[in-house]
């Protein structure tokens, strides 16, 4: 496949790419890198049909194609898997695949069932099709999607940040898939922002910066710094920092906490830890193990069916946050800060500006009758700085702002309220890796000034990194507490799915 001059405008203004020329070939693993705003998701965008390029054209095999539908882009063999996957959980992994095919009789879902087999032999995937999607876990989700795209005769596959939600374990299983197709003459795209995945499975490497493609380059002849220098346009240390905790004390304290959803299923089974003040403890577990319940538990959004939430001042006060909403809990005293897994449901409003996604945090600041609007824009201004936001204005909607750029808005006002417990759900879920490690640095500047710092994760690398401990969940119970400084990958892998446990 080739794309030339490749261009894609927004509101008339805002360009996400700019005559951007790619090659892709049979038999090869692209990875697609760039920082957020770069234009690597619209680009494949366009390529899968979803949206359509101002100017520019597409060939495969060598003749001119027009990619106005996705349906279209399935007929030339093209299919995209997005970060949020689109499947119909009441349904069968069968029923999902062959869902809107077009067959004049009735389908056979037997047949349907025999072909998905043949695919995941040849393949190596592990699919049961009569299994109903809700049974399943996140990789197994992943994969029906793939499966469903190769049902459909796809030779091109996109897979957006395909990583995201996967264990060490998983992700290899993953690879070992991917690899079995490259093989088979299937050219595979890969959307990521992890820079050792890149180097582990792409054959090839294309970077694009501010919307144009800035070179690619063969993955056995670069490195993860190459790679960073030329994303950003500039040298940048790829070092995440760690420093000792200073004057640590227990700030938050949980015991045998208990949380049951509206449905009566158990999220949260009998959780006890503590949280320090002047330390990040890392939260690893495979995505609905019960992280976004107990951060909301904290926070004061979620119900809790038994156990305790005890917040310990300086001083030796101890105030209980069972059963107070966020309004009571700033109302005791204590400053909490949450950056929620949600970002745009839970975390901001998309059709507000982000100075007055801003004045969220503090609308109720002062005695007038009247709206202070000039400290939000102070701070929307302070925020786009620091964190290098890409938006034409703090006047922006924020929907209309790239993912990466909408957490960045998120974490920065929450830091910005200095709080003195931070709680933060997958702070650096699709940030490229400059952006990441602003937040890291971020968090540590927090963990400096004696703020009790949680961090959920996704990669397991920055967690042993990064944090100071890591608390390790699975099914909902807590597998162990490992030290971040000693603990391996495998470890919190094999804890994470039940094959190990620990506690230092």
């Amino acid at each position: 496949m080739r794309m030339r001059g490749i261009t894609k405008e927004f509101a008339g203004k805002v360009v996400a790419n700019k005559d951007v020329d790619l090659d892709i070939y049979r038999g090869e693993i692209l990875a697609l890198l760039g920082e957020n705003g770069s234009g690597k998701t619209t680009l494949m965008n366009m390529l899968s049909g979803i949206y359509f390029p101002d100017s520019g054209s597409i060939e495969i095999d060598g003749e001119p194609v027009v990619i106005s539908s996705p349906k279209i882009a399935y007929d030339h063999g093209i299919g995209m898997i997005h970060q949020h996957f689109k499947l119909v959980n009441v349904f069968t992994a069968a029923e999902n695949i062959v869902l809107g095919l077009v067959d004049n009789r009735r389908f056979d879902l037997a047949a349907a069932a025999a072909k998905i087999n043949e695919i995941c032999d040849a393949y190596g995937f592990d699919v049961d099709p009569y299994q109903k999607v809700y049974d399943m876990s996140v990789s197994q989700k992943q994969t029906v999607e793939i499966v469903k795209l190769l049902f459909r005769g796809a030779d091109i596959l996109i897979l957006d940040e395909p990583t995201a939600v996967l264990t060490p374990q998983e992700t290899d299983k993953l690879f070992a898939v991917l690899r079995n197709m490259r093989d088979d003459g299937k050219a595979i795209i890969i959307i990521t922002h992890k820079l050792h995945e890149v180097l582990d499975i792409s054959d090839r490497v294309a970077i694009l910066r501010k919307g144009e493609h800035v070179g690619d380059m063969v993955t056995s002849a670069t490195t993860s710094q190459e790679m960073t220098n030329m994303m950003v346009g500039h040298q940048v240390t790829l070092n995440i920092d760690r420093p000792e905790p200073v004057n640590t004390f227990e700030r938050i304290r949980v015991e045998g906490l208990t949380v049951v959803d509206h449905e009566g299923v158990v999220k949260l089974d009998d959780v006890s830890f503590s949280m320090n003040a002047g330390e990040i403890l890392g939260i690893a577990g495979i995505s609905g193990c019960g992280q976004k319940e107990l951060l909301e538990a904290i926070a004061g959004l979620q119900p809790v069916q038994k156990g305790s939430i005890d917040y310990l001042h300086r001083d030796g006060r101890v105030e209980s946050l069972i059963g107070k909403d966020p309004l009571e809990i700033a109302a005791i005293g204590v400053a909490l800060s949450f950056v929620p897994e949600d970002r745009l449901g839970m975390g901001l409003v998309a059709n507000m500006d982000l100075a007055d996604n801003m004045m969220l945090r503090s609308f109720r600041n002062g005695h007038s009758v009247f709206t202070d609007r000039k400290a939000p824009a102070h701070l929307a201004e302070k925020v786009v700085e620091e964190l290098e936001v890409n938006t034409p204005s703090i006047h922006t909607a924020v929907r209309r702002l790239s993912g990466g750029n909408v957490q960045k808005v998120l974490v920065g006002r929450e830091i910005a309220s200095a709080p003195r417990v931070l709680l933060s759900a997958y702070a650096v879920r699709g940030l490229d890796v400059n952006s990441s490690y602003l937040i890291y640095d971020l968090l540590n500047e927090q963990k400096r000034k004696g703020v009790a710092v949680v961090y959920v994760g996704e990669d397991l690398d920055v967690l042993l990194e990064l944090c100071d401990r890591i608390l390790v969940l699975c099914g909902g119970k807590v597998s162990g507490i490992v030290d971040g400084r000693t603990a391996t990958k495998n470890e919190v892998g094999f804890m994470m799915t039940k094959l190990g446990g620990g506690e230092a």
